[in-house]
């Protein structure tokens, strides 16, 4: 169901934030505690500032309250995706291409749940990365989240 809504409000909200010049990033409808949250990220060349942020939340706010796709209450967070952001669309794996990623698996593949390497890209439906000269190529059907890395 939350992906469901998610992908729901992705697609509703997608060409709006398009047209204020912003990049929707991620959409995560999630229950914490006794709270639902609706979480956008969104971004652009040079990072989203606090005007960014109320912008959006204040766009979103409205449609979502007069399409009413989430059937209870919850609360609306807008933010940037941050120094990890998330790489989820194909356009990401190409953007990112050099950057170091991690990957995390749903289930143990060759041995491992958490991959860490430069990103080669999306190829064949599989993420590649390179470490110390090798290369692996992670199914994405496994991959439960791809981000970017902090490199200190």
């Amino acid at each position: 169901m939350n992906e469901a809504i998610e992908q729901q409000i992705a697609s509703m909200v997608e060409p709006l934030v398009k047209e204020k010049g912003l990049e929707l990033v991620n959409v995560e409808y999630v229950k914490e505690g006794a709270h639902w949250y609706l979480r956008l990220y969104i971004d652009k060349d040079g990072g989203v500032d606090m005007d960014d942020c109320s912008t959006i939340s204040h766009i979103v706010s409205e449609m979502v309250d007069q399409k009413n796709p989430i059937p209870q209450a919850y609360m609306l967070e807008v933010s940037s995706p941050g120094l990890e952001r998330p790489l989820k669309k194909e356009e990401d794996f190409v953007r990112f291409q050099g950057s170091l990623v991690n990957v995390h698996t749903t289930s143990q593949f060759q041995g491992y749940k958490k991959f860490s390497g430069n990103l080669v890209g999306l190829i064949n439906d599989e993420i590649v990365l390179e470490y110390n000269d090798e290369r692996v190529a992670i199914p994405r059907t496994l991959v439960k989240k791809t981000h970017l890395a902090l490199d200190f």
